[in-house]
């Protein structure tokens, strides 16, 4: 198990440190995803009804669309400094580059939450910091950083990486989304827990899928 788990946190570690120093993936995600949340708050009538309808909506787009962002740097950059090739001379499984690189991204995009929740709440006047909805975010993260990690490492080695990313990732992640959206709306709501954890086991039953599916299919994708 430490063979395993090792090389998954010392790629990580890589990420985040290479990251540190150049605040590239950080920088971009939250400046898009900030633009988007300020620009859809005033692009409709902030009322309470109409609040309650359309911000579960608008979180998940901000941070739907800084996630293919930061997936999109992320190996960019290993493809421009040529240490994807190194990656792949490893003594290691393609599996454990792949939990790697989707451990650094999964941290990514959870800095980012973390850092936009807060903005969001002050936005639309929500009460988004709660539990559930943390809880929520983790796992809808997962299972959407799951399957951007294998389609970005798909996408950097076509030429127009950028289109072909969302072009490749929105429609497999689309339940995901969906899930998470309509679990937001439930807990902003006070629905009963009956109809929030439907939408949990859906997540996690894909977060499943998508994690073992990938993880398998990831070697294979990054020699083509």
């Amino acid at each position: 198990m430490r063979d395993f788990l090792l090389p998954i946190m010392t790629i990580a570690w890589k990420d985040v440190l290479l990251e540190l120093r150049t605040k590239d993936v950080v920088t971009s995600v939250l400046m898009f995803a900030l633009l988007a949340m300020v620009t859809f708050n005033f692009a409709f009538d902030p009322s309470p009804a109409v609040i309650a309808l359309v911000a579960p909506g608008i979180l998940w787009v901000a941070f739907t669309f800084a996630g293919i962002l930061g997936f999109n740097r992320s190996f960019t950059l290993e493809k421009e400094n040529g240490s994807l090739d190194g990656l792949l001379l490893c003594p290691v499984s393609r599996d454990v580059i792949y939990f790697g690189k989707l451990l650094g991204v999964f941290t990514f995009m959870l800095v980012m939450e973390a850092v936009l929740l807060p903005f969001f709440a002050v936005l639309y006047n929500l009460p988004v910091l709660d539990l559930k909805l943390l809880l929520l975010a983790a796992l809808a993260t997962l299972g959407f950083a799951g399957v951007g990690t294998l389609f970005s490492a798909m996408a950097v080695n076509t030429r127009s990486r950028e289109i072909m990313l969302p072009v490749l990732l929105l429609p497999v992640a689309s339940p995901v989304v969906i899930a998470a959206v309509e679990s937001t709306r439930a807990i902003l709501e006070g629905a009963p827990w009956g109809e929030i954890g439907r939408w949990w086991g859906l997540l996690i039953a894909f977060d499943m899928i998508f994690l073992i599916v990938s993880s398998f299919v990831f070697g294979s994708t990054l020699e083509e």
